[in-house]
């Protein structure tokens, strides 16, 4: 696997694979990975001739309140495990690389309607940065496919719409949540968590299991179910965030017809701010 830091060499580098007509697919991640970042490599060796993945990490999608410099940053570990996963080549820019003019010069990305609620309400600016980082990385790297995680539903949302509304050709590939064996998914954010927090941390996934089975059985309004699942959070030991049960194309309140439904749950645990959702299918 070859590492490249500035924009001019990979973009070399991927002009002759793609000369030889091969496919590139593309991981994007902060770095920090787990066996979950695996699995989208994984999948990319299927998807993809050539398979190209980045660690960088986006100042422009953390907020004012949050720490930046408290987020893992582990790149020989990351380097050692893509290499061994198929990874061929690895992105690994500096802020100034990626924003030469700073990160409030830049040119920023917004997809209307999608960026603002659930994860958006609580970090404002998170997607916008999110959806800027991505189009420069989609442009730097010039993929066919990229893979990313179903855990972030609502990140994968933003993505797909801003792919559709800019007209870009790049093929999203979503790929399902990897979980831990007792259910917690898999995340960077898990390793600010405490012994004890980390016993409590799979009651999310559990709470996430209860709604679904309480709205295939009828049993409550949403309301009703989004409410007793925040208390079951709250009694567990989190501080609530959110817990939304919404359609699964748009993101918005469903109607009582809509039959595609996702819940989605975030929530604080002491120092960390875990994420994550189930989809469902009324008959």
């Amino acid at each position: 696997m070859k590492t490249f830091h500035t924009v001019a060499e990979l973009r070399a580098e991927l002009k002759k694979e793609r000369l030889q007509d091969k496919s590139i697919a593309f991981v994007p991640t902060m770095g920090n990975l787990h066996d979950g970042h695996m699995s989208l490599i994984r999948r990319a060796v299927k998807e993809g001739d050539v398979v190209v993945s980045s660690v960088f990490l986006n100042p422009m999608q953390f907020s004012a309140n949050e720490d930046i410099e408290r987020y893992p940053k582990t790149l020989e570990e990351d380097k050692k495990v893509l290499k061994a996963n198929g990874c061929h080549y690895l992105f690994a820019p500096d802020a100034k690389e990626m924003y030469p003019d700073g990160k409030r010069s830049q040119t920023q990305i917004e997809v209307v309607g999608l960026s603002n609620i659930l994860c958006g309400a609580t970090r404002p600016g998170h997607f916008v940065g999110v959806s800027t980082v991505v189009t420069k990385l989609f442009n730097i790297v010039q993929p066919d496919c990229a893979i990313f995680g179903n855990k972030d539903f609502q990140q994968l949302k933003v993505i797909e719409d801003m792919v559709r509304d800019l007209s870009s050709n790049v093929r999203i590939i979503g790929v399902d949540i990897a979980r831990n064996e007792d259910g917690l998914a898999m995340s960077s954010r898990n390793g600010y968590l405490t012994e004890e927090e980390r016993r409590i941390a799979p009651a999310m996934y559990k709470t996430l299991l209860w709604a679904k089975d309480a709205l295939l059985e009828n049993r409550a309004s949403h309301e009703d179910i989004r409410e007793q699942a925040q208390q079951k959070l709250e009694t567990a030991g989190f501080k609530r965030d959110y817990f939304e049960i919404r359609a699964q194309d748009n993101l918005q309140t469903p109607s009582e017809e809509e039959k595609s439904l996702v819940i989605l749950a975030a929530a604080y645990l002491g120092h960390a701010r875990l994420i994550d959702n189930l989809r469902i299918e009324l008959a």
